[in-house]
């Protein structure tokens, strides 16, 4: 989608269509879910370790997941250490099942 006509639809839509960018990489997905296994938030190292990805592959790939709000990041020694925002993750779900469940329904009448 090109920024210059991200003006011409309505914020919910561009917003959902940057959560679905999100999770339409399998990179990303097991990123997230890898971090939300993780008890006490995880560094960039422990996430490179487990995926397999290079590290600065890993590090785009949190940019993008950061950029919706879904991940939190606080200091952990010299590293970042990242966790999910719950309450993020619960919006994108709700956002993402309730355009399911409209489109649904208006395909069905």
């Amino acid at each position: 989608m090109g920024s210059t006509k991200l003006n011409i639809h309505e914020a919910e839509n561009n917003y959902l269509a940057k959560v679905a960018k999100v999770f339409s990489h399998p990179a990303r997905v097991a990123i997230i879910k890898y971090i939300s296994c993780c008890e006490s938030g995880c560094i960039c190292n422990d996430i490179v370790k487990e995926i397999g990805l290079a590290q600065p592959t890993i590090s785009q790939h949190l940019s993008e997941i950061k950029k919706i709000g879904l991940l939190d990041q606080s200091a952990s020694g010299k590293s970042l250490s990242y966790s999910i925002n719950s309450e993020k993750l619960n919006a994108c779900r709700r956002l993402m099942n309730d355009f399911f469940v409209k489109t649904q329904v208006n395909a069905s009448k």
